[in-house]
């Protein structure tokens, strides 16, 4: 236990599943923890819960992380992070041929682009303050392997292990790791 104690740490998508989970987790682990999602609604007792399990009180907010620039406000407004795990994701169904453009193009602004701002957001103070640590939610379903009927989502998914090997090669070297 502790091993967390004292980090900073912004979650998106806390509201449910694996975010909810980690959230919980790392405020048992002594974290201060930011915790995210588009419905306040499933945030609501969220820091009830981590309290119940012997954890610290968790911060939360509403966070649509389609949209840049409240992402970008957000994580700034934090001050530095030690870490920033974006889980934040849409799961489509479907084959390429019912898979619309749309289609596409929403699953790319919820499992890549959010993950893009939100590292150029938290990346700078990450550098200014020695280090940290990005975790991006990926999936088996992905460039690892592809599953029947997750077009959109596999291709997103590939998309985000891109992004992730990219941004540790380019900031290991400066103590942030990227997985």
């Amino acid at each position: 236990m502790g091993r967390c104690e004292d980090k900073s740490i912004f979650v998106t998508a806390a509201g449910q599943g694996m975010g909810r989970a980690s959230a919980i987790s790392l405020a048992c682990e002594g974290a201060n923890v930011m915790a995210t999602d588009i419905r306040e609604d499933l945030l609501a007792d969220l820091s009830k819960e981590a309290e119940k399990k012997g954890g610290r009180a968790i911060k939360t907010a509403a966070l649509d992380v389609t949209d840049p620039g409240a992402v970008t406000e957000m994580i700034q407004a934090q001050g530095p992070l030690d870490v920033l795990f974006n889980c934040a994701g849409f799961v489509h169904q479907g084959s390429i041929q019912e898979a619309s453009a749309d289609d596409l193009e929403f699953s790319m602004k919820i499992n890549v682009q959010s993950m893009y701002h939100s590292i150029r957001a938290a990346l700078p103070q990450m550098l200014d303050n020695g280090g940290g640590s990005i975790i991006n939610m990926a999936s088996v379903c992905s460039s690892v392997k592809g599953l029947p009927n997750r077009f959109v989502y596999g291709t997103t998914k590939a998309a985000v292990i891109g992004l992730t090997k990219s941004v540790a090669a380019d900031y290991v070297a400066n103590g942030v790791r990227c997985n």
